[in-house]
C-alpha cells in the first residue's frame, strides 16, 4: 500500500507534538509494510538533505520549497517573510501561501504513484483536496488540533475554521486524536459521525533511565511546564497555581520551558506576582534536553485550557516523572495514574502540587505506575488502525 502524507512538520526540524507524532507514526506504518511519500514545507535555508538518513527506506521525504512552519500565524508569516525571505515565490500572506502550497500538491499528485492520501491538520487540507481532485483517491483528514483548541473559544480566525471545514467535509474519512478532539469537530464543525474515527497517540520508550544529579534539586523540589507558551496551553494558570504552592511551600522552583507569544507577558507576571526568583525560563528545548528537563521535574503539569491529545504527558511519564494534567486534554482518556483538574481550578491545581510535592508515597506511587503504565504505550496500534482505515476505504 502507498500513503501519499502531507505535513507541515517533521524531526529533526520540528516544534510540538504533530512532528512527534507524524515521525512515530510514520515509522511504525513503515514497519507493517506501508510505502509512505511524505511532504514537507521546508524554508531555503534548511538542506534537503537533513531529513534524510533518519527513516526506514519505504518512507520518502520531499520537501516543498515554503516558509509554513509550526504554529505560525499570519503575525509571524509576515514577519519571518520580511526580516529574511524576500523571494518573490512565497505568498504575500501566510494564506496565499497556504495556497501556494496546496497548488504544488497537484504537480507532486501527478509525479506521484499512491492509492490513499492522509493530511495532518489545517494547513494540508487544500493540498490533500487537490490531490484528491488529481487521482480521484481517498482523502483521510488527521485533526491534530482545530481552531477552537489553539484560540482557547476566543477569536476564532474564519478562514482557517473555514479550511478545516472544508477539508472535513471533503475527505472520506477523519482522524481525531481523542474523544474530546472528536467531540468538537461534531460540535464546531457538523462533520458526519460516521465517518469519524478515534485514534489515540503513543508515544516511544527510549530505555534511557539512568538518572542524573542536578543541582537545583539539593535545595527545592521542581515543578515542570514545558510547551508552547499560548493561551491554549495554560501557562498562566501555571503561574497562577505556582503563586499558592509558593505561599505554602518555599523550597520549590518552578521552570517553563518553551516560546510562544505569551512569553513576555508570562515573564511580567511573575514578576508582577514576586515569584520571579522561584520561575526559571528554560526558552524552547529540543532533543535530549527535553528528557533531561523531565528528569529533573518532581512533577510535570500540563494545565491546557483546550488540548486534543498531550504527548508531553506521556513523555514525562517515560522519564518517571509524575504528571498533572488538565482534564481538558484527550491523554486523560488514556492515562490513569496522573492527578488531574480543571485547567481554570487554580486551588485544586495548586492542592495537587502540594501533595505530588510533600506526600512521598503518592509521589513514588505516581512515579511507579506512571513508568509501568506508558510502558505500555507504542506507534504500532495506531498505525495498525490507521491501516484499517486504509483498506475500508480502498474496499
Amino acid at each position: 500500500m502507498k500513503v501519499l502524507m502531507f505535513g507541515w512538520e517533521f524531526p529533526p526540524h520540528s516544534s510540538g507534538g504533530l512532528g512527534t507524532a507524524c515521525y512515530g507514526l510514520t515509522k511504525s506504518l513503515s514497519k507493517q509494510n506501508v510505502d509512505i511519500t511524505f511532504i514537507l514545507p521546508y524554508a531555503s535555508d534548511v538542506s534537503e538533505t537533513s531529513f534524510m538518513n533518519i527513516m526506514p527506506i519505504n518512507i520518502k521525504i520531499k520537501p516543498i520549497k515554503s516558509i509554513l512552519s509550526p504554529y505560525i500565524t499570519s503575525q509571524s508569516y509576515h514577519k519571518i517573510k520580511d526580516s529574511k525571505y524576500q523571494s518573490q515565490i512565497y505568498g504575500n500572506s501566510l494564506f496565499d501561501e497556504v495556497y501556494r502550497y496546496s497548488e504544488e500538491a497537484k504537480r507532486i499528485a501527478l509525479e506521484e504513484d499512491f492509492d490513499i492520501i492522509h493530511c495532518h491538520d489545517w494547513m494540508t487540507f487544500k493540498a490533500g483536496i487537490n490531490a484528491k481532485r488529481i487521482k480521484n483517491k481517498p482523502l483521510i483528514v488527521h485533526v491534530h488540533s482545530t481552531e477552537f483548541d489553539r484560540s482557547g473559544g476566543n477569536h476564532i480566525n474564519q478562514y482557517v475554521y473555514d479550511i478545516e471545514r472544508e477539508g472535513m467535509e471533503a475527505a472520506d474519512a477523519v482522524i481525531a486524536v481523542s474523544n474530546f478532539a472528536k467531540n468538537k469537530i461534531l460540535h464546531y464543525y457538523g462533520i458526519n459521525q460516521s465517518k469519524i474515527y478515534v485514534i489515540h497517540n503513543a508515544v516511544e520508550i527510549n530505555g534511557n533511565t539512568i538518572g542524573e544529579k542536578f543541582e537545583i534539586k539539593k535545595q527545592d523540589n521542581v515543578v515542570l511546564f514545558l510547551g508552547r507558551i499560548t493561551l491554549q496551553k495554560g501557562p498562566d494558570y501555571f503561574l497562577y497555581a505556582a503563586k499558592k504552592v509558593l505561599s505554602y511551600e518555599h523550597n520549590v522552583k518552578f521552570i517553563i520551558a518553551g516560546s510562544g507569544d505569551m512569553e513576555s507577558f508570562i515573564i511580567e507576571k511573575a514578576a508582577e506576582l514576586g515569584i520571579a526568583d522561584k520561575v526559571l525560563f528554560a526558552g524552547f528545548l529540543q532533543g535530549e534536553d527535553v528528557d533531561r528537563v523531565y528528569k529533573m521535574a518532581d512533577l510535570y503539569v500540563m494545565p491546557s485550557v483546550s488540548e486534543p491529545f498531550g504527548i508531553t504527558a506521556l513523555e514525562a511519564m517515560r522519564n518517571g516523572t509524575p504528571v498533572l494534567i488538565s482534564k481538558q486534554s484527550g491523554v486523560s482518556e488514556v492515562i490513569q495514574h496522573c492527578l488531574t483538574a480543571d485547567f481554570w481550578d487554580i486551588d485544586d491545581i495548586a492542592n495537587k502540587m502540594i501533595a505530588a510535592l510533600k506526600y512521598k508515597a503518592l509521589h513514588q506511587s505516581l512515579k511507579e505506575h506512571g513508568s509501568l503504565e506508558v510502558g505500555k504505550f507504542n506507534w504500532d496500534e495506531p498505525a495498525r488502525k490507521c491501516i484499517d482505515i486504509y483498506n475500508k476505504l480502498l474496499n
